[in-house]
């Protein structure tokens, strides 16, 4: 049985799954295909990722143009702030993000449709981040906006580090650059 709250951005959904903890320790079923297409998660998905990062590790704003993933996204260890920013030119949201804490302890998903480019920052060390996705990944079909784009404006979080950003993400174009043919 899970929770689910519909975010402010249409089709983005925070999912709340249920965790049982006992002396033993604690169980969570991440994944029911029946139960996520009772609310609305329609998808066939057919890649998991897994990621670890430090403290302070911003990835994204990512995207694939041609081959657009959705995606089922959770942390197992440690905390991010999750971003999605829609890009879906003729939605009353577009270029519109949000951002939700994601960590063990609350347990929470986030579902994020096709068409929104996706990022995150780690807050705690050695964060484990894994997400599922309902197309494969393309890599001439990679595309990203910056973090700090003026346009979208995320506020992310202040934390105590300064942000470990890749090179190739410090070179992505701003929303206003890009051009797609």
């Amino acid at each position: 049985m899970i929770e689910v709250e519909n975010l402010s951005l249409e089709g983005i959904k925070l999912i709340k799954t249920k965790k049982f903890t006992d002396d033993r320790g604690s169980f969570q079923q991440n994944y029911h295909r029946d139960e996520y297409k009772k609310v609305g998660i329609l998808n066939n998905f057919v890649q998991d990722n897994w990621s670890t990062s430090e403290k302070g590790v911003l990835r994204g704003l990512h995207y694939q143009l041609n081959f657009p993933q959705a995606k089922l996204v959770q942390v197992l260890k440690g905390e991010v702030y999750d971003v999605a920013v829609d890009l879906r030119e003729n939605s009353p949201t577009f270029k519109k993000w949000i951002g939700v804490i994601l960590n063990p302890e609350n347990g929470y998903q986030l579902y994020i449709p096709s068409g929104f480019a996706h990022g995150f920052l780690t807050l705690k060390s050695k964060t484990e981040f894994i997400y599922k996705c309902d197309n494969f990944y393309v890599s001439n079909d990679e595309y990203g906006i910056r973090w700090d784009d003026p346009i979208i404006n995320i506020k992310w979080p202040k934390i105590s580090v300064d942000y470990i950003i890749s090179e190739k993400d410090k070179e992505l174009p701003s929303l206003k650059e890009i051009k797609h043919s």
